[in-house]
């Protein structure tokens, strides 16, 4: 898969104050994108970085956008970590070169360069103040979006982007988390909305709120890390549970650990059956499935219990019975 990104950070800024976090965030972003988590190639990525000394000018963020959406990659990511305005004449991504706030890239510059590009899927990440006018309805609205879009902003149109106190932005330090592993599903997949979801749910009511538009049948993969269960045993949750509402019953002889003091005719440990319930531990650990009437599986299966299948566990059974997985 052919997958190019380029990632901005500015923090030098000639007219405008000069920022702390944009660069490291940059740096952070190009690190979990260009590699997944067992170190093979994922995004070809080109860095820009403006810091001390080091400015990015406006004509050559827009020429390296332009060249980003050029081609026909299978997906085209754009990220930017930097000053971001919004006025009377729409909204902007402020350059080190910049003197005022409209002549900075504007934001429906971007939008036509991605709405052209031939790239299967286009995705824009802006961590900038007021970034929001991105999704703003009768601009960056799902109407003008094209086919195969994904548009994902620190803030609202009218909000301030947050730092943290590592001086990183808040957007994007969880951004981070989210591509480093706790918005993967099963399988180790991260997509966008995986990753919007985990931003919008790590904030508050009163904090910064992410802005999230996308036009897409499905959502593209951004990073693989490694999966918390592999294939082969996720499968067997078919061969468990023949049917999603089955109930697997449990008896002492799946349970290897006893508290003493059981009577002598008490079952004893089975291996074949200790082994399953291994994976079924597993399977409850990952929210696959619950013991009935019993506090934990231990209790299930010493009591003669049971356990089911969550719906989440049923989501992926049924994955698996139509061979998606």
């Amino acid at each position: 898969m052919f997958k190019k990104a380029l990632i901005v950070g500015i923090d030098n800024y000639r007219h405008f104050k000069k920022l702390t976090g944009c660069v490291n965030d940059a740096n952070n972003v190009n690190r979990v994108l260009s590699r997944d988590e067992n170190g093979d190639k994922n995004f070809g990525t080109i860095v820009l970085t403006a810091s001390k000394g080091v400015e990015i000018s406006r004509n050559q963020l827009k020429d390296s956008i332009e060249e980003l959406f050029s081609g026909n990659p299978d997906i085209a990511l754009f990220y930017f970590a930097g000053h971001g305005s919004v006025n009377t004449s729409g909204g902007y991504l402020i350059t080190s070169d910049c003197e005022r706030d409209d002549e900075g890239v504007s934001l429906e510059t971007i939008l036509k360069y991605a709405n052209e590009s031939s790239a299967k899927n286009k995705i824009i990440i802006i961590d900038a103040c007021q970034s929001g006018y991105c999704g703003k309805v009768g601009s960056f609205s799902e109407t003008v979006i094209s086919e195969g879009m994904t548009i994902l902003t620190a803030c609202k149109e009218n909000q301030y982007a947050s730092e943290t106190p590592d001086a990183t932005g808040l957007f994007t330090s969880l951004m981070i988390d989210a591509l480093e592993g706790a918005a993967s599903n099963l399988l180790g997949e991260i997509t966008p909305g995986a990753v919007y979801a985990h931003i919008d749910k790590s904030l508050g009511d009163w904090e910064q709120r992410p802005v999230f538009k996308t036009n897409v049948d499905t959502f593209t993969v951004l990073r693989h890390v490694n999966p918390p269960i592999d294939k082969a045993t996720l499968r067997k949750i078919i061969e468990y549970f023949p049917t999603s509402d089955y109930i697997y019953p449990l008896d002492p002889s799946y349970e290897p650990e006893r508290n003493g003091g059981e009577p002598a005719d008490f079952p004893k440990p089975d291996k074949a059956n200790n082994k399953i319930f291994a994976i079924l531990q597993k399977y409850n650990r990952l929210n696959l499935l619950v013991p009935v009437d019993a506090p934990h599986m231990w209790h299930a299966a010493i009591n003669y219990k049971s356990c089911k299948l969550t719906s989440l566990g049923k989501f992926y059974h049924k994955l698996i019975t139509k061979g998606l997985i």
